[in-house]
C-alpha cells in the first residue's frame, strides 16, 4: 500500500500546487473588476477585453481549483446521513462515490467535450465580441484539464479511503480485546 500512498501524495501535492496557483486569480479578478468599475463610472469608458478577462479568470479559477477543493473536502454535500456516520462508513461512501460517480462522470465530460475543444482549437476560437479577447479555445481546453485533475484526485481519494479501511480493519483486529475474542 506504500506505493499507492506515494501516488496519492503526489496527486495531492500536484492538485494543491495547481489550486494554490489558480487562487491568485482571485486577487487579479478583484483588481480588474475594480478597474472596470472605475473606468465605467468615473471616466465613462468601457473595455470588453477587461470584462471578458474577468470571465476567463473566473472560469480558469473554477476549473483549476475544483480538484483541490475535492482534496480538502470543500464541495457542497447534502449531509442528511453522512455527517452522523462513523469514519469507516464515510470512507466506504466516499470510496464508492468516487469510483462509481466522480470518475465515470469526469470520463464522460472528457469524452463528450473532446470534439468541442478540438473544434475550438482548429479555428483558434476567439471572442464573438468586437474587440474581445482571443484564446477562447484555451479556456475551453480547461474543461478536459478540469476533468483529468478530478479523475486524478478521485484516484487519490480512493487510495486514501482504501488505506483508511484497511488500517481500520487491521487496527481493529490488532486490539488486545479483539484478539482475545477472535481466539475464543
Amino acid at each position: 500500500m506504500n506505493f499507492f500512498n506515494r501516488i496519492s501524495t503526489f496527486i495531492d501535492h500536484l492538485n494543491d500546487a495547481i489550486g494554490k496557483t489558480a487562487a491568485w486569480l482571485v486577487v487579479l479578478m478583484v483588481f480588474v473588476t475594480f478597474t472596470v468599475v472605475v473606468m465605467r463610472y468615473a471616466f465613462n469608458m468601457g473595455s470588453i477585453q477587461a470584462q471578458e478577462s474577468v470571465i476567463y479568470m473566473h472560469a480558469t479559477l473554477f476549473l483549476l481549483a475544483a480538484a483541490t477543493t475535492l482534496k480538502h473536502d470543500g464541495h457542497v454535500r447534502v449531509d442528511i446521513f453522512y455527517g452522523n456516520m462513523s469514519p469507516r462508513k464515510k470512507a466506504i461512501v466516499n470510496f464508492f462515490g468516487n469510483l462509481f460517480l466522480l470518475i465515470p462522470v469526469c470520463a464522460f465530460i472528457i469524452w463528450s467535450s473532446w470534439e468541442y475543444v478540438v473544434n475550438a482549437w482548429e479555428i483558434k476560437e476567439a471572442s464573438r465580441e468586437a474587440g474581445g479577447l482571443p484564446g477562447v479555445y484555451l479556456v475551453k481546453s480547461l474543461i478536459i484539464v478540469f476533468s483529468a485533475m478530478l479523475i486524478l484526485q478521485g484516484i487519490s481519494e480512493i487510495i486514501k479511503n482504501l488505506s483508511s479501511l484497511f488500517s481500520a480493519t487491521t487496527n481493529h483486529a490488532d486490539k488486545p480485546e479483539n484478539r482475545q475474542k477472535a481466539e475464543k
